[in-house]
């Protein structure tokens, strides 16, 4: 027989053998208790839309704790291992004194935890879908309005008759649902000093859709202009609790930066504007080729963005796997252009779930910071064991460096100038692993701030003045000198060459970087703002691959 596992003989033969082995062993019936086994079990996993047709198999656990299997979705729903153990038993529990059903225990937004650990309630807690139920919110996002006042926006749900907003201080600990039924909902009243959470749920007569992954916003007008975080991890990686909007939105709160965000759906949607705001933080995870780290349509719009003069952080772990490494062209392309780097490695030393750390390069936007840590899986987020290695690419910087490897050791890069085929010079800041993964929160914060204060600043505008190639390597003394706020310095290069043009103070402390990249010979002017420094005797260093090092004095007198 093709599938005898699956017949009732099988059934008795084990349960048969099962007790014979404890009558020879002398063992009288007990209660159960775990073993080798792995169970079928219910998860908002069975409505991945990557894995149709697919079972959640749960591994009980050895005696260290450990489950044989964490809970996954690889197996398909004709695996005959796992099906032939499938046994109907009872959907009823009692709870206070009440019988209720399993499933609609799970489906209720308070009572599913007695039987979940997940995030959120399941849409579907069963093999059989209800096509009645709302789909859940996807594409929405929370606008600031004024100084303590939000909107909600979402585009309509499927099936949704209204919709149930959940707001939180902490982004863990939510309150009673506010129930609306239009595409927008104002919260006002609201401190403008501290971050609104929030998650949603569609709900109609046959019941409620799985909450949506969280949102926050700083509900604050400020001198500088508000930046958007794009929530596009959509992938359910074991650990992903869709709430890791917290580490990013805290850092910025606590550098004194005023945000909103949107989902990766609601901008591809058009619902939020990347070119409506000067930065945009990306939070992509481990997203990787599951659910696509960039679509070709938030390529389009990254790409029009960094082209009109935007400013982009993006980080995450297998970006560069999904599209450098498995990429199409029109990937490879983007990766190569936008995101100015190349896949070098799917893991630092080539080696996954091995290195966890890494430090700020010398030269670069992090380079005073000395220690930076990722999580491994016991830190709160996802076990990073795929950060991208990288290959700084098209006049890119490296800023990160893991730790503890000899090769395949850039883990971020930035890059300040005009994208291709741009209009506007504009910024990145692109690290290999999820920024929401590194810990403690004062690292977060710190490289948060230094993130956040390259990308406000403005733009190195480095002009090419060549007309003939120079015949030796030089750097010009700087006018006008003295100078306030502003002084233009020009050098020249007689080949092709990396170029570091720094300035530092008088303890030999670099202040700013105004150029580090490749650049073919020829003569170049750079402009230095530096309203924001104090009245000092500076020194303005250039320092080429061949060994040429070359220093002037500025004098800034304010």
């Amino acid at each position: 027989i093709g599938h005898e596992n699956e017949q009732v003989q099988k059934f008795v033969e084990h349960n048969t053998a099962i007790q014979n082995q404890l009558q020879n062993i002398g063992a009288a019936p007990g209660p159960l208790i775990g073993g080798t086994k792995k169970d079928v079990v219910l998860s908002n996993k069975i409505t991945d839309p990557n894995r149709p047709n697919h079972v959640v198999i749960y591994g009980w656990h050895k005696l260290n704790g450990e489950p044989i299997q964490p809970l996954t979705n690889i197996h398909s729903n004709s695996y005959v291992d796992y099906s032939h153990g499938i046994r109907f038993l009872d959907s009823r529990v009692k709870i206070d004194g009440t019988v209720q059903n399993v499933q609609t225990i799970l489906k209720d937004p308070v009572l599913y935890k007695i039987l979940s650990d997940e995030t959120g309630v399941m849409s579907q807690p069963t093999y059989i879908p209800d096509s009645s139920l709302p789909g859940k919110p996807n594409a929405f996002g929370i606008r600031i309005e004024s100084d303590g006042v939000t909107k909600i926006v979402l585009d309509p749900v499927s099936n949704a008759d209204h919709y149930l907003l959940y707001t939180s201080k902490d982004g863990l600990n939510f309150g009673s649902a506010i129930s609306f039924s239009s595409n927008e909902y104002e919260l006002s009243d609201l401190p403008s000093d501290s971050v609104i959470y929030f998650k949603l749920a569609a709900k109609n007569t046959s019941g409620y859709s799985e909450n949506s992954e969280v949102l926050a916003a700083l509900p604050t007008v400020s001198d500088i202009p508000k930046m958007l975080i794009v929530y596009g991890f959509d992938r359910r990686s074991s650990g992903n609790t869709f709430d890791f909007i917290r580490q990013h939105a805290s850092a910025a709160a606590a550098n004194g930066y005023a945000f909103e965000s949107a989902t990766n759906e609601a901008v591809i949607n058009g619902l939020f504007k990347l070119d409506d705001y000067p930065v945009v933080d990306y939070v992509l995870g481990d997203e990787s080729t599951v659910d696509e780290t960039f679509s070709n349509s938030e390529q389009t719009l990254v790409s029009g963005f960094l082209k009109a003069g935007g400013r982009l952080f993006v980080s995450g772990a297998e970006i560069a796997w999904d599209l450098d490494h498995k990429g199409s062209d029109t990937d490879k392309s983007f990766f190569h252009d936008y995101l100015k780097s190349q896949y070098s490695a799917d893991a630092p030393g080539n080696e996954s779930g091995k290195h966890y750390s890494a430090f700020g390069t010398q030269g670069g936007i992090l380079d005073s910071i000395e220690s930076i840590t990722f999580d491994n899986g016991s830190e709160g987020t996802i076990n990073v064991k795929y950060a991208d290695a990288l290959i700084p690419l098209n006049g890119s910087k490296e800023i990160v460096t893991y730790k503890n490897v000899t090769s395949y050791s850039v883990g971020g890069i930035s890059f300040e100038g005009t994208f291709k085929n741009g209009t506007e010079p504009g910024k990145l800041v692109y690290i290999g692993f999820p920024f929401e993964s590194v810990y403690p929160a004062d690292s977060r914060n710190l490289i948060m701030n230094k993130i956040l204060h390259f990308l406000y600043s403005e733009v190195n505008d480095i002009e090419n003045l060549s007309t003939h190639i120079p015949q030796f390597f030089q750097l010009y003394q700087n006018y006008p000198n003295p100078f306030n706020p502003a002084t233009t310095i020009k050098y020249q290069l007689p080949q092709a060459t990396y170029v570091d043009l720094s300035v530092y103070n008088l303890l030999g402390q670099k202040i700013v970087t105004l150029v580090s990249s490749e650049q073919p010979a020829g003569t170049y002017r750079v402009k230095w703002d530096a309203s924001k420094f104090a009245s000092e005797i500076y020194l303005c260093k250039l320092t080429t691959e061949q060994g040429f090092t070359k220093s002037r004095k500025l004098i800034l007198a304010k």
